[in-house]
């Protein structure tokens, strides 16, 4: 038994089958899912797990060379917009229909129960060398 890091299994075999350049969507409760990409699905009430905890979380396990995320965050949700781009200077912003065309190329999507609006963000994973 794993005793640190992510110990969901779902979660833990998905992060490991990515590669450099996959893409990880982590959205909040309210983010439509696309069909195609793989869906860890985390939400257990509004909330929780936080949108916070979980990019925490992810973020000590995986490489990120970039992050994409609605621009829409920066006016709606300042305490999002803040981990954001304290986590990624170069964060690039997309309008929200955009970054939900952007989702359904990903190889991972890891829903919270984060209820404030426009908590997502698509992850570019990078290499470790």
């Amino acid at each position: 038994m794993k005793k640190a890091g992510i110990l969901n299994r779902h979660l833990a075999g998905a992060l490991a089958g990515l590669g450099h350049g996959d893409g990880v969507l982590v959205c909040d409760a309210g983010m439509p899912v696309p069909a195609g990409p793989l869906l860890v699905d985390l939400a257990f009430r509004a909330g929780v797990p936080s949108f916070a905890e979980v990019l925490e979380g992810l973020l000590d396990e995986l490489v990120i060379e970039g992050a994409t995320a609605a621009r829409e965050v920066r006016e709606a949700n300042p305490a999002a917009t803040r981990l954001l781009t304290g986590h990624f200077p170069a964060l690039e912003l997309v309008s929200h229909e955009e970054l939900k065309a952007l989702s359904a190329g990903a190889k991972l999507i890891v829903r919270t129960g984060e209820a404030r609006p426009y908590a997502n963000v698509l992850l570019h994973c990078g290499v470790f060398f």
